[in-house]
C-alpha cells in the first residue's frame, strides 16, 4: 500500500529518476529524491497542482527533472533501486527531504530560500526546500 496511487511501471520510473538524480549521493540521497517526487504527487499546490501521478511528476514541463534529458535516466531500473522507490511510495521519509518539493545542487552554500521556499537542509551536495504548511498542507498530512 502506498501513500499515492501507483503501478509497477511507475515504481520503475521513480527508481530510474532516483538513480539518475542522486546515485552519487548513495542510497540515502536517492531516497530523498524519492521523497521529493512522492511529495510532488501528494502536494496539489504551487507548481504541482496538476500533478496526480508519478508519470506526470517525472516528466513535468516546465519544472521537471534535468535527468530525464540524459541517456542515463533511460537505463533499466535495478532491483535495489526499485526497492528504494517502494520505500518512498510507502511513505518512508528522510530528512531534510521529508516535506521537500524541490532540491538542487549549488556551486556553494545552500541559500536560505529558493523561489520563496524555505531551505530544510543539505545532504551531501544537494540542498532541499519545503513549502509552508499553509501553502501545501497535503505534503505534511502523512
Amino acid at each position: 500500500m502506498g501513500v499515492i496511487a501507483y503501478n509497477e511501471e511507475q515504481v520503475k520510473l521513480l527508481a530510474r529518476l532516483m538513480r539518475a538524480e542522486a546515485e552519487g549521493e548513495g542510497q540515502l540521497g536517492m531516497l530523498m529524491v524519492g521523497n521529493v517526487g512522492v511529495n510532488r504527487v501528494l502536494a496539489n499546490c504551487l507548481d504541482f497542482k496538476k500533478i496526480r501521478s508519478l508519470q506526470q511528476m517525472v516528466f513535468q514541463t516546465p519544472g521537471g527533472f534535468e535527468a530525464t534529458q540524459k541517456g542515463y535516466f533511460y537505463q533499466r531500473a535495478r532491483e535495489s533501486d526499485i526497492e528504494l522507490a517502494r520505500r518512498t511510495i510507502r511513505g518512508d521519509r528522510f530528512w531534510p527531504a521529508s516535506f521537500g518539493l524541490w532540491f538542487f545542487r549549488p556551486a556553494g552554500a545552500c541559500p536560505t530560500n529558493w523561489y520563496n521556499q524555505k531551505n530544510s537542509g543539505r545532504y551531501k551536495k544537494h540542498c532541499f526546500f519545503q513549502p509552508s504548511g499553509s501553502d501545501c498542507p497535503k505534503v505534511f498530512s502523512i
